[in-house]
Parts: C-alpha cells; structure tokens; sequence
C-alpha cells in the first residue's frame, strides 16, 4: 500500500492498449528466440511496450530461398506448419514443437532436455482469432537450476516437477491458450491461460513473463495515441498453508491498469497501477472483489475504501526514440513509500521501490540485423514483499515482476546477429544482490514477510550476504521452419556466482532441435 500518495493511473479516463492490427514486432523478436523488435512505421498508433502473444508471428526468409522444391516433406520441414487450412471465413494450423537438447555441466556432467510440444491455432471470422500450446517435458537441468527446482519445487517459467530417472531429473507438464476477440476498431477482448510483460527491455519491474502462466481475463482499448488495457488474473501461492484438505494451493487475486500514450513519434509514457489481494481473509468468505470489476475506476482509493488490506503498486514506463532504429527506455515502480523517511535518508524499510534504464538500437552501424540492448535494473530491500505470501507481487514460487526478486542491481547486455537463416546472439549479465544469512531476512526473497526485516533503517541494495553473479552465454542457431520456429541451436553458458562464503562455478555446453515460442529464463 501507499502513504501520502494519490495514485495516477487514469490521466485518460478510457482509452487503450489494444492487439494493434500491426503485428506487435516486440513479440516477433523473442518468439523467434534471437532477434528484437524493430521500430513501427506507423509510430503515432503502434505501442511497443506490450507483448502481443495473440497473433502467429510471421518471418521475412531472405531474398532468393524460394520454393525450388515443392515436395510435401521440403514444405512442411523448412516454410509449412504441419497442418495449414485457409478458407474465406476461418483459418487453422498445427504443428509438433520439439525441444531435444543433449549437453554438460562441469559441475553436473551429462544434461538434457526432452520436451514434445504441439501448438494449434487459427481465426474464425476477422475478428476471433484462438492459441493453444501444450509441452511435456522431462529434463535433467543444469546444477544452479536443479538447485532452484529444488528449493521451490518447480522449473523456471514452467511450474511444479515431479521426480524423474532415479530423482535425478524433473518430469513437468504444462500448457497455454489464448483467446483474442476484436470489437470493432476499438475493443479487444482476451480470455487466456499464459503470461503478459509490459516494457521495452529484456526485463521489466511493472509485470514480466518469467512466472508461470495463470489466468487472466483482459478488457483493451485503443483511441488514437492512447492504449489502455484492464486486466483481471488469479494466482498460485505454493507457500502459505491450505485452508482445508483437498483444496489445493492458495490463490490470489490480482487487477492490472496499464495506459500507455504516444505523446509524439518519438515519446510514449505508460502508467502502471496494480492490486494484490488474497482469494480469502480469516473468515475463509472473502474470494473475488467485486470493488475492483470497474476497468476505468482508480485502484488506490478503492484499495483504501475496503480496509487497505491489499498489496498496491503503482509504477510508470517511459521511452524515446532518437531515431527508427534507437530507443532509450526506462521504468519506475513504487510499492510502498513515506515521503519524509526518504527525504531523510535513513534507509527506511518500506521505501519500497525500483527501476530500469536502458537503450536498444536496431541495424547498428547501419549493418542490417545486427542489434544491441544494455540495460540497467535495480530494487531496494523488501520491494514487492508483503505481510504474508498470499499479498505479495509473486505467482508460483516466482516473482511478478524481475526474477531476482528485490535487494539488488542488474546490468545486462545483449547483442545478437541474423543472416538469413543463421543467428547469432551473445548476453552477458553482471548483478549484485544482498542473501539472507544465518535466518535473518534481508529483502530479496519477496516471499519472506516484511515483519521478519533485520532492520527499521539503515537499508541499502547489497545487505545481507553480498553476492555478485556473472552469467555469460553465447547462442548459435541456423533456423529451419519459421512457421514454428524449428532450429539447429548450439550455446554455451558461463556462470560464476561468489560471496565470502561460498562460491559456484559452472560452465554449460549444450546443442540441440529446438522449436516453439517460449520465452524461458534462466539468466538468474
């Protein structure tokens, strides 16, 4: 919750973001593992700040790889979906996404990956288009991620594990869908099961796709400059006791306000406002808040008119492109503040804040297809943390927003290359984060209550056991359907992560088939 701050969500009372009949590039580029968006011609109307999972991407193949092969088995292996009807009034595809994966650890040894996925989707009419992705995987991951299912007892993005090859690898199952129906010019309406990100980086503070999917039902607009979107979505917390045998996890609830304004070719403002509230109080009769059903209302005096039990955030994103092929881009997010404790400078527990800077540029060197991101994020103790798991900003055992949680500061840097069907792309990421120590909680894991804080004041980004990570990773792929993103991939993956009482080292090697539209973290 906020004090001494009135909330400004709704500058523009109604209006929208909304599935821009321009494919949303943004989602073209991590769709297609490698590359970024490029800059919209139409940039008055075009919002690059969300991520469009909704429409099937499509992928320019250079100039002169043309059908000079017209078999069935050519089509379909290098320019087809496996499945393709298109008639005047509905449209249907369906693939096989495989994602087979042999590699080594240093510190593991042999890894691997055995995933086996279909995607199906299509239009009926010009206005409903539906998604839906299943994966069965079994995997044996390397030993920081191992490390990590463990401790959370699930895999990165992907949910809950189940013991696999003598205890030694995680069996998991998952699946997505997504239903987008487009009320005219202005209105979209989506029903899914999959995840949402809002912001131009690799990473966002507002809302990220690194959690698992969950839920949700979105209202979208768009007048003109201006998008605006409502989102309504239910979560898991995997920590805080079942209410009563046979129900299942916990869940949460959670209300979404995005607006995001062209205020010129070169300039967009994006306003963030967000509520976390949990699916019962004491009384076990609480549920869905019927005072956040309203997609235009302020959240923050609502939230306070029914008690201020909620967890509320608030938050903006900005951006300025010089240029078509260059961006700078920023974030803000404020989850709890008093203005005289930061005023003061004492570090207060509950300034509760972070943010992002970063650039991106397009064609650098006027080389075509060669782009670069550096980008800086960061997140003071005990940000997105709450009285309890069942209010704070996480969603099956992951958080909502950096997958580093909070008490720490992020450079990443990311360059990557497309030459016809060959990518190339290199990450290098520096951060330094503050661990709990000896039981004392310190302010990065967002899962732990704010009661349990070491301290009142005195709170800096790095407290606790400091820790520095470096992760290196270098990606070669040569793509063989872009229809379903079928590739050769090759990578290798430093990783070295220190403190004063331990350190871990490990070096990853792994090629394989890969296909699908995944977006997975595992740069933590």
């Amino acid at each position: 919750m906020f004090k001494n701050v009135i909330t400004p969500t709704a500058i523009l009372l109604f209006s929208g973001l909304a599935v821009s009949t321009t494919v949303n590039a943004q989602s073209i580029g991590t769709q297609y593992s490698l590359g970024f968006y490029k800059s919209s011609t139409d940039s008055l109307n075009y919002h690059s700040s969300q991520r469009d999972y909704s429409i099937q991407p499509s992928f320019d193949l250079p100039q002169g790889d043309t059908l000079h092969k017209q078999s069935w088995f050519y089509r379909k292996l290098f320019r087809e979906h496996l499945l393709e009807l298109k008639e005047d009034d509905y449209s249907f595809y369906a693939s096989i996404l495989p994602d087979l994966q042999l590699g080594h650890s240093s510190t593991r040894g042999n890894i691997w990956l055995n995933t086996r996925g279909v995607i199906a989707g299509g239009t009926i009419g010009k206005n409903l288009t539906l998604k839906a992705e299943f994966y069965e995987n079994q995997g044996k991951f390397a030993t920081y991620i191992d490390d990590y299912g463990r401790q959370n007892l699930i895999v990165p993005g992907q949910g809950q594990w189940k013991s696999f090859s003598n205890g030694t690898a995680f069996d998991y199952a998952y699946s997505s869908a997504l239903i987008n129906y487009k009320a005219g010019r202005h209105f979209d309406f989506q029903l899914g099961y999959d995840k949402n990100f809002i912001g131009d980086g690799y990473r966002s503070m507002l809302l990220s796709d690194a959690s698992f999917n969950y839920p949700f039902l979105k209202i979208i607009a768009n007048v003109g400059r201006v998008q605006y979107t409502t989102m309504w979505a239910q979560f898991i917390d995997m920590k805080y006791p079942e209410s009563s045998y046979g129900t299942g996890y916990r869940k949460k609830w959670g209300v979404f306000n995005y607006l995001d304004w062209n205020v010129s070719k070169k300039v967009s403002v994006g306003l963030f406002e967000a509520v976390i509230w949990q699916d019962s109080d004491s009384t076990g009769k609480r549920g869905f808040d019927a005072s956040y059903l309203n997609p235009i209302v302020f959240l923050r005096p609502v939230e306070f008119s029914v008690g201020s039990p909620d967890n509320a955030l608030m938050g903006f994103n900005l951006k300025y492109a010089p240029s078509v092929n260059s961006t700078f881009y920023g974030q803000f997010i404020l989850d709890e503040f008093v203005l005289k404790e930061i005023t003061s400078g004492s570090g207060w527990w509950a300034n509760k804040y972070g943010g992002q800077l970063g650039f991106r540029s397009n064609n650098l060197f006027k080389v075509k297809n060669l782009n670069i991101l550096t980008e800086v994020n960061a997140a003071r103790p005990y940000t997105y943390s709450q009285r309890t798991t069942l209010n704070n900003y996480g969603h099956y055992n992951q958080p909502l927003a950096h997958p580093l949680g909070a008490n720490f500061v992020e450079w990443v840097n990311i360059a990557d290359y497309r030459y016809k069907r060959l990518f190339l792309r290199g990450q290098i990421t520096y951060a330094k984060y503050g661990l709990d120590s000896a039981g004392i909680n310190y302010g990065k894991n967002i899962f732990e209550s704010y009661y349990t804080r070491a301290e009142d004041y005195g709170n800096h980004i790095g407290q606790g056991l400091n820790t520095s990570l470096l992760n290196v990773q270098g990606t070669a792929a040569f793509l063989l359907n872009p229809k379903y993103n079928l590739r050769l991939e090759c990578s290798v993956t430093s990783r070295h992560e220190k403190n004063s009482a331990w350190k871990k080292d490990e070096l990853i090697f792994q090629v394989g088939l890969r296909s699908s539209f995944r977006q997975l973290y595992y740069d933590f």
